[in-house]
């Protein structure tokens, strides 16, 4: 797993974010403000479709008008798989669960779809541990 996290944390420069919304007390706020901080694009995703950290946001990952690298999942696991399965759809390079969110069905079919996957893990936790320095 450590291998994937490197080459996402390393390559994926636009980052969907979804569940993200203006809720500073929510995980994806303060995660995808980390991310942004690295130097990454952040794009939100959630049914609201808000301006988060003066990203505009979309309903969808499929109202996204330009190419993902990697889908962020901030929803619990039981949603998690759909996501997985529209990320797949939209061409995306990497599907990141955060913590407490596994689907493991949904890895293996994006993982045979060609795309790299990380279950149960945090990037911001990670990148002081593998990311790029």
């Amino acid at each position: 797993m450590d291998s994937d996290i490197r080459k996402i944390l390393a390559d994926c420069q636009t980052w969907a974010v979804v569940g993200l919304s203006n809720n500073t007390s929510r995980a994806a706020y303060g995660v995808a403000r980390f991310l942004q901080g690295h130097g990454k694009r952040i794009v939100p995703v959630h049914p609201a479709a808000e301006t988060v950290h003066g990203e505009q946001g979309y309903a969808t990952l499929a109202d996204i008008p330009f190419p993902v690298d990697c889908v962020d999942v901030f929803v619990r696991s039981e949603l998690a798989g759909d996501i997985a399965d529209q990320a797949v759809g939209i061409n995306a390079k990497a599907v990141w669960f955060q913590l407490d969110v596994v689907d493991h069905d949904a890895y293996a079919r994006t993982t045979a779809a060609g795309l790299t996957m990380v279950m149960n893990h945090c990037p911001a936790i990670e990148w002081g541990r593998l990311g790029p320095s």
